[in-house]
């Protein structure tokens, strides 16, 4: 009876033994939004769209103006996530009237 050689590593399939041979990078991290998802060959970012001028959304499903992702991506990168340096303090200034320093003038 002649007998097998063993399988060799990442001799077919997409499992265990090929993953020793993936060693280049399609994808590098965006000046823009700082994901691994500037793509090297195109030069265009896959999660922002750097380097056109317009932000690429995530919206919500086919009814958003320009893309159709996932929910998920949306709240991940929504108002909200990140630091709001401006708009947290927007509700407490609206309540207050946007006082803008000046005494308030005196009521006769």
């Amino acid at each position: 009876a002649r007998r097998t050689p063993p399988a060799v590593m990442g001799k077919a399939g997409k499992g265990t033994g090929s993953f020793g041979k993936r060693r280049n990078k399609s994808h590098t991290l965006c000046v823009r939004c700082g994901r691994r998802a500037f793509h090297i060959q195109k030069g265009k970012c896959a999660a922002c769209g750097y380097p056109s001028a317009r932000k690429r959304t995530q919206g919500p499903g086919a009814g958003s103006l320009f893309y159709g992702h996932e929910a998920k991506a949306q709240r991940r990168t929504t108002t909200g996530t990140g630091r709001m340096r401006h708009l947290k303090t927007m509700a407490r200034r609206f309540k207050n009237g946007f006082q803008t320093g000046q005494a308030k003038k005196a009521s006769k």
